[in-house]
C-alpha cells in the first residue's frame, strides 16, 4: 500500500497537479507492474491533412496542412502525439523529422519523470514548438494511460465547464461563406477570418443567414489603428463578441492603444506564442489565445493558463488544422478557458483518430485515459 501511495504522489507531482483521491483506485495494474522495467521508444511518421474547403485568411490560402504523427511506446502501452505545421510557424515535415531524430527517449526508463523528460526535449534546440508539442502530447497521453485517468481529472478540472467551440469561416465568396455557415448549423458561435478589403462583405453575408454570435480573427491584417477602432465599433453593432490579433504583433503601442479604447475584448494570438509572452501581453491585450503548436504542448499551455489567470487576462484555447489527437489534448485545458476554438479536426476530411466530440456546440471530452483518443 505504501508503494502505491508513493507512486501516486510521484505521478501527480510530475504532472503538475495532485491526483484526487477518487482517482487513486483506478491506477492501471500494468503501470504498477512495469515501472522501471521498460524504456521509452519514440517513433514518428509524416501525414498530410486534406481540408474540406480552401482555407483563406488575411495573408494566405491553402488546401492541405502537413502534420507529423508521433507515438511513444512503454512496454505494451502507446501514447499518441501530433505536430501540425501551418506555414506561418515555419516548420515542415523535414524540420520536424530532423528535430525528432535527435530525441533519445531511450535514456529514460520512468515515464513519470515527465518534467525531466520534457525539459530534456526542450533543451535540444531553440524553437521547434510543434515538434516539441508532438512529444509532449504523446508523453501526456502515455502517462494518463498508465495512471488510468484523463488529464482533466489529473489536473483537477471540471469537464462540465468546457465552453462551446467556435466554428471557423475562412475568407471566401459570399456563396461559399453561406455554405460554410450552413455546415456550421450545430455550432453556437462562429469565428470569421478578416483582414482583407472584403471584411464588411464577409460579416454582412453571414448576417444575411444567421444571427449567431461571431468572433473575428484579423491575423494582423489591419494596418491603421483608427481604422481598426472604427471597424471594431462597426463589428460590435453586428453581434461580434471579441477581436483576435487585429494588428501587427510587433506594433505594441497600436495594439495597446486599441485595447484601451475598444468596446470589445482584444485577444493576442500571433503575439503570444509561449509562456514568456504571457506577462508581456498584460496591458497590450485583453486576453490570449493558447495553442499547443505555438507553446510546445500541454505542459506549457497549462502554465500559460495559470499565469494568465493570475494576471487577469482572458483565456482562449485555440488550435491549428489538426487531427483529433491534438484537438483532444487541448480540450482538457478548456474548462479553464472563457472561449475555445477547437474545430481543427472538423475542417479536414481524413482524420485518423476519434476522441473529443462536439455535442450541441459544446466540447465533450472523451472519458478515455490520457488525452482521450482512439485510432479509427
Amino acid at each position: 500500500m505504501d508503494s502505491r501511495r508513493d507512486f501516486i504522489k510521484k505521478a501527480s507531482l510530475l504532472a503538475g497537479a495532485a491526483v484526487v483521491s477518487g482517482n487513486a483506485g483506478n491506477i492501471s495494474k500494468f503501470a504498477l507492474n512495469t515501472m522501471k522495467k521498460d524504456k521509452l521508444v519514440l517513433s514518428f511518421r509524416p501525414y498530410t491533412l486534406e481540408l474540406k474547403h480552401v482555407f483563406t485568411l488575411a495573408t494566405s490560402s491553402r488546401t492541405t496542412t502537413p502534420v507529423m504523427l508521433t507515438e511513444v511506446r512503454y512496454g505494451d502501452l502507446v501514447g499518441y502525439g501530433e505536430a501540425s505545421m501551418p506555414p506561418y510557424l515555419g516548420e515542415s515535415h523535414d524540420s520536424v523529422a530532423a528535430f525528432l531524430s535527435k530525441v533519445e527517449l531511450g535514456q529514460f526508463n520512468d515515464p513519470f519523470k515527465l518534467e525531466e523528460i520534457l525539459d530534456y526535449v526542450d533543451s535540444l534546440s531553440q524553437g521547434n514548438p510543434a515538434a516539441k508539442a508532438s512529444v509532449d502530447i504523446a508523453m501526456h497521453d502515455l502517462v494518463g494511460r498508465l495512471i488510468g485517468q484523463p488529464w482533466y481529472k489529473i489536473w483537477g478540472y471540471d469537464a462540465e465547464k468546457t465552453p462551446n467551440t467556435s466554428f471557423t469561416i475562412g475568407i471566401d465568396t459570399p456563396e461559399v461563406v453561406k455554405q460554410k455557415v450552413k455546415e456550421a448549423e450545430e455550432y453556437k458561435i462562429l469565428k470569421v477570418k478578416l483582414g482583407r478589403d472584403t471584411d464588411k462583405e464577409m460579416i454582412e453575408t453571414i448576417r444575411s443567414v444567421t444571427t449567431k454570435p461571431i468572433c473575428v480573427d484579423v491575423n494582423q491584417g489591419w494596418k491603421d489603428k483608427q481604422f481598426a477602432l472604427d471597424m471594431i465599433h462597426w463589428l460590435k453593432e453586428r453581434g461580434v463578441v471579441f477581436v483576435e490579433q487585429p494588428m501587427d504583433k510587433k506594433d505594441l503601442d497600436s495594439n495597446a492603444w486599441l485595447t484601451g479604447k475598444s468596446p470589445l475584448p482584444i485577444i493576442g494570438d500571433e503575439a503570444v506564442q509561449g509562456v514568456s509572452d504571457v506577462v508581456n501581453a498584460k496591458g497590450i491585450y485583453s486576453g490570449i489565445n493558447i495553442k499547443l503548436m505555438k507553446c510546445g504542448g500541454m505542459r506549457n499551455a497549462n502554465k500559460m493558463i495559470n499565469l494568465a489567470e493570475g494576471l487577469s487576462l482572458k483565456v482562449m484555447v485555440g488550435c491549428m488544422t489538426e487531427t483529433s489527437c491534438a484537438i483532444s489534448a487541448a480540450a482538457h485545458l478548456t474548462p479553464k478557458a472563457e472561449w475555445a476554438d477547437l474545430d481543427g479536426a472538423l475542417l479536414i476530411s481524413n482524420d485518423i483518430y476519434k476522441g473529443t466530440t462536439i455535442v450541441d456546440g459544446k466540447i465533450k471530452i472523451a472519458e478515455i485515459p490520457g488525452i482521450g483518443i482512439e485510432k479509427i
